[in-house]
């Protein structure tokens, strides 16, 4: 478990402070195009977003979060580059939390701006530090690396503390993994503000999987992290399955059933895969934290996957059910779906 850190608030949704990891993504709409941001926003709760981002590039996509944020239950954070004017804008039109870059904003006057703003709002503010917008100073002395990136994130939010302002949260990102782990790691240690991870611009949806489950999952393996973003270079949407995903996996917030399946061998004598998403399918909405085990092996299955809450294993032709490695009986190949759907329905897990 890592050092707690202090809570702040991202409209209803508590990030920190020992609060469950929030999931986060964004949209791909034109934010000025209100009616598309809201129906993708709701998509995106309805899979599993806590957190969304919206781009604020222009004056009406700032005037268009209004109609936005009174539409849509999640919170909504308000994604600023360069313009603390539009930062100011997009929370005096309701934007529970903005994004900035410290190292492009325009300098610390109308970084104060921006802050006085928050507080008549009571908005939140990610300093979302990144290796593509390290300030001048720092990156000659530094160039990119974790050093620069705390030192960044370290001297704007003492800013924001001269300024009286403690509603914040904090972004150290880099596409290259090792740089973003031991960015947040040192930062951990000398902070205890809440932080957001995430690799970014981490690519075609394989590789960035691959990338944020590295990253994200190493940090909050330690202890590391209060929400996240997998930052996927196709549709949102299945950055909301990967983050589920990786949470899991890291043992912070469970979702869904746990599918436990073997790997491959000689030994398998029947269609394992198949078999594996069939009961994925028959098994979406049960509650979470349940294992179902999935072998291709009768003699080595049930001890193997013990744990699991439920099980089947086949041999050519026949099959057999188990509960916490308990062999309850044995069927046929081709009644073992059926068997263990008949074993969930009789234990009320299924309707």
């Amino acid at each position: 478990m890592g050092k707690l850190t202090r809570k702040i608030q991202v409209g209803s949704v508590d990030v920190g402070g020992g609060a469950p990891v929030s999931i986060q993504s964004m949209t791909t709409t034109n934010t000025t195009d209100t009616e598309a941001t809201i129906a993708q926003i709701r998509s995106l709760a309805n899979a599993g977003c806590e957190i969304i981002r919206c781009s604020v590039p222009c004056k009406d996509s700032a005037a268009s979060l209004k109609h936005i944020v009174d539409s849509v239950d999640t919170p909504v954070i308000a994604d600023i580059h360069f313009s603390y004017s539009l930062a100011i804008a997009a929370m005096e039109n309701g934007a529970s939390c903005i994004r900035i870059n410290p190292g492009n904003i325009g300098g610390e006057k109308r970084l104060e701006s921006v802050i006085h703003a928050a507080k008549a709002n009571n908005c939140s503010i990610r300093i979302g530090v990144n290796s593509g917008s390290i300030e001048k100073h720092v990156f000659e002395q530094h160039g990119i690396t974790p050093t620069a990136l705390v030192e960044s994130a370290l001297s704007t939010l003492a800013i924001f503390e001269r300024n009286g302002f403690y509603n914040t949260k904090l972004s150290l990102k880099a596409s290259h993994v090792p740089t973003m782990v031991e960015s947040y790691r040192i930062f951990a240690s000398r902070s205890d503000y809440p932080l957001h991870l995430g690799v970014t611009e981490a690519g075609l949806p394989f590789e960035g999987t691959v990338k944020s489950a590295v990253g994200i999952g190493a940090l909050l393996l330690d202890g590391i992290g209060d929400t996240i973003r997998v930052s996927l270079t196709t549709d949102p949407l299945e950055e909301i399955v990967v983050a589920k995903e990786i949470l899991h996996a890291s043992g912070v917030r469970s979702s869904g059933v746990e599918i436990i399946a073997c790997p491959t061998c000689a030994r398998v004598e029947i269609d394992l895969f198949t078999l594996a998403q069939q009961v994925k399918e028959l098994t979406v909405g049960l509650p979470a934290g349940i294992k179902i085990a999935v072998m291709g092996c009768i003699v080595n299955g049930p001890g193997e996957a013990r744990e699991a809450d439920y099980g089947i294993a086949g041999g050519r032709g026949s099959g057999i059910l188990f509960k916490k490695g308990v062999i309850l009986r044995k069927v046929s190949e081709g009644e073992l779906l059926h068997s263990l759907e008949v074993m969930l329905r009789e234990d009320g897990l299924l309707k």
